[in-house]
């Protein structure tokens, strides 16, 4: 599909998503992230797409927010790009307003709720929304060339992108309170150090790292499995006690172990060849599929 600021390109069943305003260091707009939403939606419905790669074009991966707004960069009511973010004026705020909602929250729940494995191919300068948009994803790896940023800080804000969520899980509350209170930039060795990357290389071998992985997972596992792991793995990890994981790898055991894929996993293991899975997400995943009721923004 055609968008204006992104690219979505699917080749050897491997979407690679390029966030593309190079000449604005791909900083974040609304019409980016409706383009961002809309690629990740429909990648969960295309049984072709087996991983997501997101990288950035130029010598960015996303500066940002567009400040060319200036001042009222942050400003709901002023935004021009996002109409339906104008909430009006006048009388008491109704903070449950559907126009109230962040920009960068509404990407990251798109990408919590993908069903193909994402990785973030981080190919230069990553700060705010170009940050807090890769904790969504699953594996993250830099180059050298990589400064992330969480600068929320310096600007008056507060962290969005429901980096509040995902960072504390990812990093531990310690390292993602230095860095949000600091709102310093730093390098990739840093954030390999920080937990924050899986591994740090080359410019001119991360986008074939990023591939290699994507094509392991792609060649080697069964597409429903993939999507019961993610979803397992982003929303149990959260919950009060682990009964509550054990009720829900119980159903996936259960429902699984009768299921043509399984068969074709253990036969093709006892056979000593490659597997071929013959079930897809979009038309075989199991009857307790979801198990959670919809969030709703209220």
């Amino acid at each position: 599909m055609a968008y204006e600021q992104i690219l979505a390109d699917v080749k050897d069943s491997i979407l690679t998503i390029t966030l593309n305003r190079p000449e604005k260091l791909n900083a974040f707009t609304g019409k980016m992230m409706y383009e961002l939403i809309e690629s990740f939606e429909l990648a969960s419905k295309d049984d072709d797409v087996r991983a997501i790669v997101v990288t950035g074009a130029g010598r960015a991966f996303c500066a940002g927010a567009d400040l060319s707004s200036g001042a009222d960069t942050f400003d709901f009511n002023a935004r021009t790009d996002r109409p339906d973010r104008q909430a009006g004026s006048g009388g008491a705020i109704d903070w449950s307003d559907e126009r109230l909602r962040d920009g960068g929250g509404r990407l990251t729940l798109a990408i919590f709720d993908c069903l193909k494995p994402v990785i973030a191919a981080v190919n230069g300068p990553a700060v705010g929304i170009g940050a807090t948009m890769q904790l969504a994803m699953d594996i993250r790896i830099a180059s050298e060339a990589a400064r992330i940023g969480f600068v929320f800080s310096r600007r008056g804000i507060v962290p969005e992108a429901c980096s509040s969520w995902f960072l504390p899980k990812i990093v531990g509350i310690s390292q993602a309170l230095e860095w949000c209170y600091s709102g310093r930039v730093f390098d990739a060795a840093e954030a390999l150090r920080g937990g924050l990357v899986k591994e740090v290389v080359k410019p001119d071998e991360l986008l074939p790292r990023a591939y290699e992985l994507a094509a392991e997972i792609r060649d080697n596992t069964a597409p429903v499995s993939i999507a019961l792991i993610r979803q397992m793995m982003w929303r149990l990890s959260a919950l009060d006690h682990p009964m509550e994981a054990h009720k829900i790898d119980s159903r996936g055991i259960y429902s699984r172990g009768s299921s043509p894929d399984v068969k074709e996993g253990v036969v093709s293991f006892l056979e000593k060849r490659p597997a071929k899975f013959p079930q897809k997400v979009s038309t075989d995943m199991p009857p307790y599929f979801p198990w959670w009721s919809e969030r709703k923004y209220s």
